[in-house]
């Protein structure tokens, strides 16, 4: 393989794509033997590989710059083009479901791809291609929108991540005065993102309606994967959090508060753990990257070989730019077996937290892919994709002095605090959307008091400090998968119980990678449930599992305050 910015990108021809896949369908369909259909089964998937692996490639290079035309371009072109896959994508659905080998195909693949089919089945319909293509134009829309807001900063011009650095300043004044632009951005975009958010969630639903969905909610969880559990589980789990965590939480706040000797914690304080700052990362982004080179170099021979890789072919883009998207995240470029990196460095221990949960990701995918026979299955469902990665935050506590020096204490104590407090966040933007897809006719009036009563309820300690647009519940917009992946967000809640679990399991026994590493191979072979029984880990959907993580963190923290 080729370092990533030397791959070359060739737009697919949508129609050759087509006939391949057809072909591929015929052969399976017409195969008189298991080898027969098992090489036109490899073929298919193949086939699409070589699309996607040729939009994950435009994808990031336009996330790198959204101002680029060219690739902007092919992310139009793939919007529109990637649906009109579907009525070929449901024959082949049809196709495997009914295949007389589908016994001998699920002992090599197992059960979940198959039943997946199914589901999907319902889901795949031509009538709804419109509807998908918008859906992907007005998301590409809000992404413009959010990566073009920038402001001037005491001489800096800063997107929402720039500023969310002076956020963490020691100075009380400076946290305040970045707040208030950080919220004056956000409240002169709100028209345009409220506007954008209401197309978006009519549209939805209109899909579900065409599918014969009574709502969208009915729609969406199995369109997630969500086969295991339904929105009673998860009201269930979110009310286990607001009984076992906020709790928890709002007495780590109040701590918090008199740690940093102040009456009242605002908003704008709550990324201050420590008077005399938050531990900050020591060196340049290649420095940085060089001291996770050699974390996982000396973690285990597995994650050795997997950064070594990354490196050697530069699958990274850390640093904050202009025109650049918000945000972080790990993709997979399926043809080479290489994941990708991308995020905006920010100066902040965030950095350091891109190189512990986006590699987590990424080590997932490099392992997965070489121990299952079919890219297809590298990934999991996302509640389990997010084990990978919350759980190497935990693995890298012992080495965090390499970044942070004799501020390593520091940052484990915030950093572990942090994974617990963000918890009720997440529930609160799983019921934000959940009370947006029960009332579909509800506008931006009901949005914004829809998540006052619910920060309310999970989040009590949350103030303002007076800044009107926020008091009035406007801070759901800033979440971008509200916008771009709903529904897809108490996943990461879920997903720290089982990273609890597993580090509860090292912390107590030191034996958690064993089961890590099985958890990284069997990637999406199976359902969510059985996927944790297999790695021992308990399903976190069980009001006392969420007691028991809960408990375990609260004493834990109590064990890092003691070293700072």
């Amino acid at each position: 393989m080729e370092k990533f910015k030397d791959l070359q990108y060739k737009r697919p021809d949508p129609q050759q794509v087509q006939q391949n896949l057809l072909a591929c369908i015929q052969r399976f369909e017409q195969a008189a033997t298991f080898e027969e259909a098992h090489a036109a089964f490899l073929d298919k998937y193949q086939a699409l590989s070589d699309v996607e692996t040729m939009y994950t490639i435009a994808y990031i290079r336009n996330t790198i710059n959204m101002k680029d035309d060219f690739y902007d371009g092919e992310i139009q072109f793939f919007n529109e083009a990637i649906p009109q896959l579907t009525p070929v994508e449901q024959q082949w659905l049809g196709a495997i479901v009914k295949s007389p080998f589908r016994p001998q195909l699920e002992e090599l693949y197992g059960s979940h791809l198959f039943h997946s089919a199914e589901v999907q089945l319902k889901l795949t319909d031509p009538a709804i291609i419109p509807e998908m293509i918008e859906e992907n134009n007005l998301s590409a829309e809000y992404s413009k929108t959010a990566a073009a807001c920038s402001t001037e900063f005491r001489g800096e011009t800063c997107n929402f991540y720039g500023l969310l650095r002076h956020m963490q300043s020691t100075d009380r004044e400076e946290r305040k005065e970045a707040f208030l632009a950080w919220a004056k951005l956000y409240e002169e975009v709100s028209p345009k993102l409220d506007e954008q958010y209401g197309k978006l969630v009519k549209l939805r639903c209109t899909m579900a309606e065409k599918l014969g969905y009574a709502s969208y909610i009915d729609y969406i969880y199995p369109a997630r994967g969500r086969y295991d559990y339904t929105a009673k589980e998860a009201a269930d789990f979110r009310e286990a959090v607001r009984k076992y965590i906020t709790p928890v939480c709002d007495k780590m706040y109040r701590e918090q508060a008199e740690r940093l000797g102040i009456d009242k914690l605002h908003y704008y304080d709550e990324e201050l753990v420590f008077p005399d700052g938050n531990a900050v990362p020591v060196g340049t982004p290649e420095e940085l990257v060089q001291k996770a080179h050699e974390m996982y170099s000396d973690l285990s021979p597995e994650t050795k070989e997997y950064f070594d890789f990354m490196t050697e072919h530069e699958l990274f883009d850390l640093v904050t730019r202009e025109n650049k998207h918000l945000g972080g995240y790990c993709t997979s470029l399926a043809d080479y077996k290489a994941p990708f990196i991308f995020s905006n460095f920010n100066g902040t221990s965030a950095d350091v937290d891109v190189l512990t949960h986006e590699a987590g990701h990424a080590f997932e995918f490099y392992y997965a892919s070489r121990h299952l026979p079919l890219a297809e299955l590298a990934g999991s469902t996302s509640e389990i994709n997010e084990i990978h990665s919350m759980t190497m935050e935990h693995f890298a506590y012992p080495y965090m002095e390499s970044f942070f020096g004799d501020k390593a204490d520091k940052y484990r104590y915030a950093h572990f605090c942090e994974a617990l407090k963000t918890i009720p966040y997440l529930v609160a933007v799983d019921e934000f959307q959940h009370r947006v897809f029960e009332n579909p006719t509800a506008g931006p009036a009901d949005w914004r008091r829809f998540w006052k009563e619910i920060e309310q309820k999970y989040m009590p300690w949350r103030d303002y400090d007076g800044n009107e647009f926020l008091e009035n519940g406007g801070f759901w917009m800033q979440k971008q998968h509200i916008f771009l992946y709903p529904f897809y967000y108490i996943d990461y809640a879920l997903a720290q119980m089982g990273a609890f679990s597993l580090f509860r399991r090292q912390v107590e026994n030191g034996d958690a990678w064993p089961h890590y590493l099985t958890l990284c191979s069997i990637g999406g072979k199976y359902g969510y449930f059985e996927t944790l029984q297999r790695a021992e880990i308990p399903v976190p959907l069980n009001d006392e599992v969420v007691k028991t993580n809960a408990a375990f963190a609260e004493q834990y923290a109590a064990v890092l305050k003691e070293k700072i």
